[in-house]
């Protein structure tokens, strides 16, 4: 027997495979033969969700603190330094006569 290759399978189907666990209309041989899923990984998602529920409602301060903040200024400061660099060694290149001559 062979093996089938390994699926990925997106947030919003999991979602709706564990939603479907937990309303509890069929039984899991049922909604792994619907969803061509196996058993234990239905059970895995329906516990995953039930675990995570509680996140759902928690304020909006906590995800924002947890990402950094992003620093425009030093940003475009490393740009800058670093369109500066390229400038100055293509510079140099053309001058030694490394460059190649489709870019002269």
């Amino acid at each position: 027997m062979s093996r089938r290759p390994r699926r990925n399978h997106s947030p919003a189907f999991k979602a709706k495979v564990a939603l479907a666990a937990i309303r509890g209309e069929k039984t899991m041989s049922e909604l792994a033969e619907q969803f061509d899923v196996h058993p234990n990984q239905i059970s895995t998602w329906r516990e995953q969700l039930l675990q995570g529920a509680s996140n759902v409602f928690d304020s909006g301060e906590k995800s924002e603190a947890a990402a950094p903040a992003i620093d425009v200024k030093s940003l475009h400061a490393k740009i800058g330094q670093f369109a500066l660099e390229n400038d100055f060694l293509s510079g140099a290149l053309d001058k030694a006569g490394l460059l190649p001559s489709a870019k002269r």
